[in-house]
């Protein structure tokens, strides 16, 4: 297909986007509506809060922010306003409920008379509010929006005469810590990561798990903190017991199992994006919005708060731009939509077409800062060091051990003396050494990771584009061998962390 026919294929189209408040959803919306500002609708799947509206939050967290300032400076305040926006409809709901929780029966029953392609972007993307801990979840969280969100999801397309397409954004991570070449093969109903010794992985059970450990902590009268930490250890002991990470990705493997059977009904594309950086080119280069997971690593050593690094320097890093995964997203879409119904499976990531070192990212980072320094609170810049390289998790705990842990004994020690006089410097003390334990066990299997993923079919997708002859000129590249990571990573991509998460 040429790309004028790819974008073609969105004219007079209605979708429906569910998580569109996440990062990936804005840039699939600002991108649609840029290519084809003839698509007749779009839908936003948006959970309201004690707050804030629907529409509050459409305005707010969507149209109103830097993103789509090119979109508004091409068509201008007015044209924008007038003709792009009322395009797009917020819709109150949450994936975790039936219906997705939409109770306007007169929406829902338009919704499905003219739904043509469902993008199902939710996801538990906010991790702990403090660390951006992705590896404490809660269970109960997670399994309701990356699970139960799927079969909702699932249930609602079925009532949608139109559809010709569901897209499910999931993770290249739901195959865990395993090694080697990873293959773009669909997971199946039960599969665990973790051997013969362990039962199938059945989802009613995990269900009944959740309500019963929910159940059984109602009666201990704990703290909301408290009950969050309970259900985040359950998602953790859950996850391990069948051979993934952590609780993020296992429920995503899980939200991917539901959708097997699904084919039956309609073509089905899952789209598993490796770790998703800052935009490459569009609508301009490194627009990025959060802290997305190794950025906290940058964050933590340009602050002076990481004084080492954690991995196997020689373990690559799979990274792949938000802008690259979105025109991926719109190209699965116009190829597959009319095929016979099946189910597709792409890696989009870079670690086969273009591999990142993880001594090679470690040494950009330091060449960044050093040159542009992060400021203190006081507007100083700060100092950083030539990082240490910790290549294994012993010598991780061994280092907190000898360097970190005696320190923070005498401090806990001269507090008690001085009758809490100490106490903000214990304090903070304690904070950084529990912040880089946090910060290395949630990156571990990133950090020491083996695994390629491969990417023959995402390869092919490219091909089906005439020419296929992709650069950066290309409105729908999505070809990792394109981008030169240096430049992108010193020139780009922190850049876009300063001035756009940390301001």
């Amino acid at each position: 297909m040429e790309e004028t026919k790819i974008v073609q294929h969105f004219e007079d189209k209605t979708i429906f986007i569910t998580g569109a408040s996440g990062f990936l959803a804005k840039i699939f919306l600002e991108k649609i509506l840029r290519v084809q500002p003839n698509v007749k609708k779009i839908f936003l799947l948006i959970r309201e809060t004690p707050k804030r509206s629907a529409e509050q939050r459409l305005q707010e967290e969507v149209v109103d922010i830097e993103l789509f300032r090119v979109l508004r400076e091409k068509w201008g305040e007015e044209d924008f306003n007038s003709i792009l926006l009322p395009k797009i409809i917020p819709v109150s709901g949450d994936v975790s409920h039936e219906n997705l929780g939409i109770v306007n029966s007169e929406l829902r029953e338009e919704m499905w008379r003219e739904i043509d392609i469902i993008v199902n972007s939710a996801a538990t993307t906010k991790f702990d509010e403090r660390y951006n801990n992705i590896i404490f979840h809660r269970y109960d969280v997670a399994f309701g929006i990356n699970v139960l969100g799927a079969i909702h999801v699932q249930d609602f397309a079925r009532k949608c005469p139109k559809l010709e397409m569901l897209l499910h954004v999931s993770t290249a991570y739901v195959h865990g810590t395993r090694a080697g070449l990873i293959q773009e093969k669909p997971l199946h109903m039960g599969e665990t990561l973790a051997g013969s010794e362990i039962p199938i992985l059945d989802m009613d059970d995990e269900k009944k798990i959740i309500e019963e450990r929910l159940k059984g902590i109602q009666t201990q009268k704990l703290t909301d903190k408290e009950i969050s930490r309970v259900m985040k250890d359950l998602g953790v002991e859950r996850a391990m017991l069948h051979g993934w990470p952590n609780t993020y990705v296992f429920t995503k493997a899980m939200g991917e199992m539901v959708l097997e059977n699904f084919k039956e009904k309609v073509n089905v594309v899952i789209i598993r994006p490796t770790i998703i950086t800052s935009t490459y080119k569009e609508p301009f280069p490194g627009w990025i919005e959060g802290l997305r997971t190794l950025d906290s690593i940058f964050v933590a050593y340009g602050k002076g708060k990481l004084k080492f690094f954690v991995g196997d320097p020689q373990s690559t890093l799979d990274m792949i731009p938000g802008d690259m995964v979105v025109n991926c997203m719109i190209t699965a879409i116009a190829t597959h939509s009319n095929d016979k119904h099946d189910l597709c499976v792409y890696h989009v990531g870079s670690s086969r077409q273009n591999p990142m070192k993880y001594e090679t990212i470690k040494w950009l980072m330091h060449h960044y800062l050093t040159e542009n320094p992060l400021l203190d609170s006081k507007g100083k810049p700060i100092r950083i060091g030539k990082p240490t390289t910790l290549n294994t998790m012993a010598s991780f705990h061994n280092y907190i051990a000898i360097h970190y842990l005696p320190f923070l004994k005498v401090l806990k020690l001269i507090n008690i003396m001085f009758c809490n006089n100490f106490e903000i410097l214990y304090t903070n003390a304690k904070r950084k050494i529990n912040h880089a334990l946090r910060l290395a066990e949630l990156y571990k299997p990133y950090l020491f990771s083996q695994a390629i993923f491969d990417d023959a079919n995402t390869e092919n997708l490219r091909m089906t584009i005439q020419g296929s002859n992709m650069n950066m000129d290309n409105i729908l590249n999505f070809d990792p061998k394109s981008i030169q990571w240096d430049e992108y990573f010193v020139k780009t991509h922190f850049m876009g962390i300063a001035k756009f998460v940390l301001q």
